[in-house]
């Protein structure tokens, strides 16, 4: 385990004190030149219709798969309606229809 020299508290509070407004300075310094960068117009709007499409497929796929869904309701509900059915007989050529 470490020693820890009751001196050593101080110096390292010196020093992070120190190294507080050294480091927001730099922070705000980033913040600054990121703020500089603005998105043109015509990047802006592209995006926009990019977003505008991507809801249209979102639309249409959840359409696609509500059909999806009620054809396999469909289907299955079939399946039971037809295995609670007796078999079916051919009709004989002999009777007339």
């Amino acid at each position: 385990m470490w020693h820890i020299s009751p001196f050593m508290i101080p110096i390292i509070a010196m020093i992070m004190g120190g190294m507080y407004p050294l480091l927001r300075a730099y922070a705000k310094r980033i913040e600054r030149s990121n703020a500089g960068t603005a998105i043109p117009a015509e990047v802006t709007s592209r995006l926009e219709r990019i977003e505008q499409a991507v809801d249209a497929i979102a639309v249409e796929v959840e359409r696609i798969s509500e059909g999806q869904r009620f054809t396999t309701k469909l289907l299955s509900e079939t399946t039971r309606v037809e295995q609670k059915l007796p078999a079916r007989s051919e009709p004989s050529s002999n009777q007339p229809t």
